[in-house]
């Protein structure tokens, strides 16, 4: 298994998905992951905030850390340091998260590759709103 880059699986993914964790959702509206929290939530997905400095981003609860996200999560888009992704893709392992998109700018491809291998779908540096709006909106 190795990155996805094609539109057929890409579309398939965000068809298929409803629960996003956004980890390294911040509270600023100026913010790209801000922008890209809401306009997946404007497009009838179920946001999970992963930030732990913030206790309420859009309105719903924040989770300090994908670990203590309680529900199942279909998907982890990723707005974090590339230095940050391997610890990410382990939890995504212990959560048994299969989809894994890591956004504009964030690439690790050891880690990227390691998820892979573990039956994770990756897409790495697109913007899950832009492929969301370019593919199904």
């Amino acid at each position: 298994m190795t990155l996805i880059n094609d539109d057929a699986t890409i579309r398939e993914i965000l068809a298929q998905v409803r629960r996003i964790a956004v980890v390294g959702l911040s509270p600023d509206p100026e913010r790209p992951s801000h922008r890209v929290a809401q306009g997946m939530l404007d497009a009838g997905y179920e946001i999970i905030p992963i930030n732990p400095n913030a206790d309420r981003i859009l309105g719903l609860k924040a989770f300090s850390d994908l670990k203590f996200a309680s529900s199942s999560i279909n998907m982890a888009t990723v707005f974090r340091d590339p230095k940050h992704v391997p610890d990410i893709v382990e939890m995504c392992i212990e959560k048994q998260v299969r989809n894994l998109w890591l956004q504009e700018g964030v690439v690790h491809h050891e880690a990227a590759e390691y998820a892979a291998q573990h039956g994770i779908h990756v897409v790495m540096d697109r913007c899950m709103l832009k492929e969301y709006q370019r593919l199904l909106g």
